[in-house]
């Protein structure tokens, strides 16, 4: 069972794939959409909430695009979740449970839980997601290196 969302670990391939590619310009939303099979609009609000927590910086201008606020080594896994997951809003979920049950005994169990899997993922920096994915060659054959749109 996976207890990250579909969110946050879209969060954390974005935010490795934009440390990877960054160099010498942003990584355009769109080529970071291509290269992971999503439609722009989808990713655009992820990487937006990125930057709200100081994760991304967005550029503007024809070269424009986003890349790291930070040093590699000063970001975690467990910070991009945190961003995502704060960004996501539960509205589309519906009312929570009312019970003393949840309120008193689940709900204090899973919050513990959760701090522990994000204690876990703080563990977790960019720099050894990047090293991990460069040794694995796991964007290797992705030479979108440029956007030539006009």
């Amino acid at each position: 069972m996976i207890l990250l969302s579909r969110r946050s670990q879209l969060a954390i391939a974005a935010v490795v794939d934009i440390a990877l590619h960054a160099r010498p310009y942003p990584v355009a939303a769109k080529l970071l959409a291509a290269r992971h099979q999503l439609p722009p609009r989808h990713l655009e609000t992820l990487l937006q909430a990125l930057v709200r927590a100081g994760i991304l910086k967005g550029v503007r201008g024809p070269r424009g695009g986003y890349e790291l606020a930070r040093e590699r080594r000063r970001i975690t896994a467990g910070d991009i979740a945190r961003a995502a997951m704060q960004d996501a809003g539960e509205e589309a979920l519906g009312p929570a449970p009312r019970s003393r049950l949840v309120d008193e005994v689940i709900g204090p169990e899973v919050m513990r839980a959760s701090e522990v899997f994000l204690a876990a993922l703080d563990d977790v920096t960019v720099e050894e997601l990047c090293r991990r994915a460069q040794q694995r060659k796991v964007l290797s054959d992705t030479g979108l290196g440029a956007d030539f749109t006009i």
